[in-house]
């Protein structure tokens, strides 16, 4: 719980009362590898905030192979939808990798902190933003670069998961295929 309120506190200022009544909407939650956090198709009731471990967001394509879109590690918040009100179905899986803890609000247990603390709003549209703004980053140079080089790149953008997530998961992060990534993993040594 700490963590989430030292991470909020990094975008706006809470009071003593504000903090405790975060505390009070917040419960704390185990997700164990391989377990999910949301399926697609099922609808999402809650806010999340990762504080340990690694979620990967992934879909089917229209072969029915998995692709892996993104990875959500420590410090990040979840939300569902574009807003707290809009009733979202994932067309997307977001399951745990590693074994993770998370702080979750319920929906209303949110819109209440939102409805109480002014500046809430600000503080979550800040975070977002730069959310948004390191998935941008994270992403945007795998268009234009060979495999190699892709690898290499995940590596420097994501230097404390290259060794907590699956090689598969990585190659279809990377947008290919296990066997290479193993050859470009044993040619860079």
């Amino acid at each position: 719980m700490d963590t989430f309120i030292e991470y909020v506190l990094q975008f706006g200022n809470l009071n003593k009362q504000q903090i405790d009544l975060i505390k009070s909407k917040a419960t704390e939650i185990e997700l164990h590898k391989d377990e999910y956090y949301w399926e697609a198709g099922k609808a999402v009731k809650q806010i999340g905030f990762l504080t340990d471990g690694i979620l990967r967001v992934y879909y089917y394509n229209n072969k029915g192979e998995e692709i892996t879109r993104y990875f959500i590690d420590e410090e990040h918040l979840i939300l569902s939808g574009n807003n707290v009100d809009e009733f979202f179905i994932p067309s997307e899986y977001l399951q745990a990798i590693t074994d993770c803890k998370m702080v979750v609000f319920s929906k209303q247990d949110w819109k209440d902190i939102s409805e109480t603390i002014i500046g809430w709003d600000s503080i979550v549209q800040k975070i977002i933003t730069r959310h948004h703004t390191e998935k941008i980053k994270r992403r945007s140079d795998l268009i234009s670069q060979d495999a190699t080089a892709r690898y290499l790149d995940f590596i420097e953008k994501f230097p404390k998961l290259v060794n907590r997530i699956p090689l598969s998961y990585i190659a279809s992060y990377l947008g290919i295929t296990a066997s290479s990534l193993s050859r470009i993993r044993k040619n860079i040594r």
